[in-house]
């Protein structure tokens, strides 16, 4: 294992009605806030109900912006980020799932700014400073409660780019089962798609020597695969809301990263598809991970999808190792297909041929071809593209 400095001070409030404790959190730390939410949901069940009268009798004067996207626009967080330099806000409140959270957090980066928010993610300008983050989770999924990551899109240049920085990690998270149960299947099927692709990421690692890591991955992928379908089945069930909550929070805040140091390839890929198709994230990856399977699957690799299959998809470890490494290939796309409901083709999202050569030649970054499992250049990104292509 490498060294690593593991610190993570976001405060988390789980369970239900937890959300009576964040009003203090905010309060300690700011006299006005901003709400961000997404396309009205939190207004249809309930929570904006609930949250407005705490945060008021706190004492705290709140603005509202709304209208996040799916895959949240740096248009958008110019618009936030102008609204707290005009009215002197103190803090940001997300209420929401991953893209209302990261939309969030580059708002308060972007408080400090005076250019285009778009410059801090490219990098041309530096974050300096946030405002305080706070999170109420409505959905499973990208764990942007518990980290200091956020990815942002520009419509303009076809762009879905990420940007980390210590200032943007939530002080303070709720995360209450129940504000999931509303969740659609869709979007709960492709949430579980994107906790499994965040542990997948980390679990196919060129090292050889994270067995507790492994095995803290193997129990997060196990849990997804237990309840994903038993959320879909029954979105109200507590136990399955509830595991695949804390699962999307552990699984990219850390817990089964820390000591490695590949970068990921499926998401660099995913975010060509969704920059210029505007799809869901997680059912890009859902696409993406078999097909990326089967793209680095070889001698070099077989172990490790020997070691995945055994362990994860319960297959026999008395068969062959090809046999056992093709079988858990199957079973992570049947799973994605047939019990989470995902479209198994590009095809079926709306993709086509048409802007594969830009977009493998855009995901194929230094990183991609050099720190990631297996590097990835652009006829191999080219490729894995086209397998998806049905």
């Amino acid at each position: 294992m490498y060294n690593f400095d593991y610190h993570i001070p976001t405060k988390i409030f789980f369970g239900e009605g937890q959300i009576v404790k964040l009003p203090a959190e905010i309060k300690a730390v700011a006299g006005k806030v901003l709400l961000v939410y997404g396309g009205g949901s939190i207004k249809r069940n309930g929570i904006y109900d609930t949250l407005m009268p705490l945060l008021k009798e706190a004492g705290l004067e709140v603005f509202e912006l709304s209208g996040v996207e799916p895959n949240p626009r740096v248009t958008t967080v110019a618009r936030g980020a102008q609204m707290c330099k005009e009215h002197g806000i103190e803090a940001v409140l997300a209420v929401g799932g991953g893209s209302t959270i990261d939309c969030t957090k580059v708002i308060a980066a972007a408080s400090f700014y005076d250019g285009d928010p778009w410059d801090l993610v490219i990098r041309k300008a530096p974050v300096t400073n946030a405002l305080p983050v706070f999170t109420v989770l409505t959905a499973s999924a990208t764990g942007s409660e518990m980290n200091a990551g956020a990815v942002i899109s520009n419509i303009e240049t076809n762009d879905k780019l990420g940007l980390s920085h210590p200032a943007m990690l939530p002080r303070a998270s709720v995360l209450d089962p129940t504000y999931t149960y509303t969740t659609n299947k869709h979007q709960t099927a492709a949430g579980t798609a994107d906790i499994m692709s965040h542990t997948l990421e980390n679990y196919f690692s060129k090292a050889d020597d994270f067995y507790l890591l492994d095995g803290m991955a193997e129990a997060m992928l196990k849990t997804c695969i237990k309840y994903g379908p038993m959320a879909l089945k029954e979105p109200e069930n507590y136990e399955a809301r509830a595991n695949l909550m804390w699962t999307s929070s552990l699984a990219i805040n850390g817990s089964v990263r820390w000591g490695k140091a590949d970068a990921w390839s499926v998401h660099s890929m995913e975010h060509q598809l969704s920059a210029y198709y505007d799809i869901t994230h997680g059912d890009g990856l859902a696409i993406l991970t078999p097909a990326w399977m089967h793209h680095i699957l070889s001698e070099a690799t077989l172990d490790r999808f020997v070691k995945y299959g055994v362990n994860v998809w319960g297959i026999d470890p008395a068969l062959d190792k090809w046999e056992i490494a093709e079988r858990s290939i199957l079973m992570t796309q049947d799973y994605f297909v047939n019990r989470l409901g995902i479209p198994a083709t590009l095809r079926e999202v709306g993709i086509g041929e048409e802007h594969l050569q830009i977009m493998a030649e855009k995901a194929s970054t230094p990183a991609l071809q050099k720190d990631v499992y297996v590097p990835l250049f652009p006829e191999d990104v080219l490729a894995i593209y086209k397998r998806c292509l049905g």
